[in-house]
């Protein structure tokens, strides 16, 4: 098998390329619904499911799509996400009623939760240790590139009568673009080592190092690991190899969405309105606040090889409970005088700094580099699908929690969240940073090695 020598920034940047589509079609319903809803006269019930459709396809790919990989492999997933996210636009911007709209939105979300669940696995076992947190956490940096595109398209966009469906038809290039790329692409090494193309999986390792030596090292790791024959069943997912995994990719997938990151991020206009800020003035805050997401995430991307996940994990949670205990009681004193406004809105700011800094990224890096090769792309899916299932959760229940204990109440429930993180991350969470996909597969069998071997209690 011939593999063409491509650079590891084009390899990169196409394998990340899915993540931008997943911000995009996430982010750009926020502001189209304003239009659909006039247009097609949707009830509010109506609304609700065009917003949440895209939620419920996403569970179900990532629970299809990424499993689909460790069998067919990444490369063949991503072009399969691609084509999705071309018909699923395409038909949601020509959608002529609210049924064909909610399928079409459906149609996006498999495509969506299929992109979270196998490009952090894709770009993971592309990259080198020392470079594997920065390449994947590029993922995130994409989903906000796509978010602030879709805000950009919302604002220029609302004055033409049919400017809903132009939204949403948009991510059809991006779509175009990422399926082109894809045919050049190179598959995983680890994969490639599996189906026993070592020549094929030798010849992508050394795009990324120019070490004959050290390409031959890792190649011979990778088989080491590959050596380990399992059907990759769900008996190996919940068994005692992938368990401490299972747990850490659980949690860190539960408590990104209830510490409240959609809800501010979706909600931020309502919220910049809710504290005094005019309708048009909240319009170009949620801009702004794109800009900055993306600005931040970018910094994270410089910095998540140079310090240790867990830290960087409980540094964000810190900053976020805090945050959001002053954003509340900004919002309490809003009706007082501007400086409960401000102080509001400075601290949602801050907020979505240290989301964008740490438990954005972190959390898919973390999961798309830990679980054993023989189901990764399993794991990674069920990773995939409790995040997407407990943003769902959260996203239905902030309208009524909002409307029973109000914006200034609400955002005290998520801070708790996030200092009880702060004690998952302590007990639950393993160290990543620096070492190979394989280092963490042999310490996870050394463990499992070790517990088989201590004596039972009488």
């Amino acid at each position: 098998m011939k593999v063409h020598k491509l650079s590891a920034d084009f390899i990169y940047f196409f394998g990340a390329l899915g993540g931008l589509l997943f911000g995009y079609d996430t982010g750009v319903i926020s502001g189209a619904i304003l239009f659909i809803s006039k247009q097609l006269t949707l009830t509010k019930w109506q609304e609700g499911w065009v917003v949440s459709a895209v939620l419920v396809g996403a569970i179900l790919g990532a629970a299809v799509i990424g499993p689909l990989s460790d069998r067919f492999g990444r490369r063949k997933l991503l072009l399969l996400s691609s084509i999705i996210f071309f018909i699923g636009a395409m038909w949601s911007g020509f959608a002529p009623d609210f049924l064909h709209l909610v399928a079409s939105r459906i149609v996006l979300g498999l495509a969506v939760g299929g992109a979270s669940s196998l490009i952090p696995t894709y770009l993971s076992e592309m990259a080198p240790a020392d470079k594997r947190g920065g390449v994947a956490s590029l993922f995130q940096m994409m989903i906000m590139t796509g978010i602030l595109i879709a805000y950009i398209s919302n604002y220029l966009l609302q004055g033409l009568t049919f400017g809903w469906r132009i939204m949403l038809a948009l991510a059809a290039l991006p779509a175009l673009l990422l399926f082109i790329g894809g045919w050049v692409l190179p598959e995983s090494p680890r994969f490639l080592v599996r189906e026993g193309k070592m020549l094929a999986a030798r010849q992508v390792l050394a795009m990324f190092n120019n070490d004959d030596k050290l390409v031959e090292a890792e190649l011979d790791d990778i088989a080491l690991q590959a050596q380990t024959k399992s059907a990759g069943s769900l008996a190996d997912l919940f068994g005692p190899l992938s368990r401490p995994v299972l747990i850490m990719a659980m949690g860190l997938a539960i408590f990104q969405q209830t510490m409240g990151c959609n809800t501010v991020l979706y909600y931020a206009p309502t919220i910049f309105t809710d504290i005094g800020f005019g309708v048009s003035a909240a319009l170009m805050a949620h801009i702004s606040i794109g800009i900055f997401n993306v600005i931040v995430t970018w910094v994270a991307v410089m910095i998540m090889d140079k310090i240790d996940r867990k830290k960087m994990l409980i540094y964000g949670a810190w900053g976020m409970g805090i945050s959001l205990i002053l954003m509340s009681v900004g919002m309490q004193l809003s009706g007082t005088g501007k400086f409960g406004s401000y102080l509001a809105a400075i601290a949602l700011t801050i907020y979505i700094a240290f989301f964008s800094a740490t438990w954005g990224p972190f959390m898919w890096v973390m999961i798309g580099e830990s679980f054993p090769l023989n189901i990764r792309g399993l794991g990674n899916s069920f990773g995939a699908v409790v995040n997407w299932t407990a943003n769902t959760i959260v996203s239905l229940t902030f309208p009524p929690l909002l409307s029973t204990f109000g914006t200034g109440n609400l955002f005290y429930l998520y801070a708790v969240m996030c200092f009880i993180s702060i004690w998952f991350v302590h007990k639950f969470t393993i160290e990543t940073r620096g070492r190979s996909l394989e280092q963490i597969e042999a310490s996870l069998r050394h463990r499992k090695n070790h517990l088989n071997d201590e004596p039972v209690a009488n």
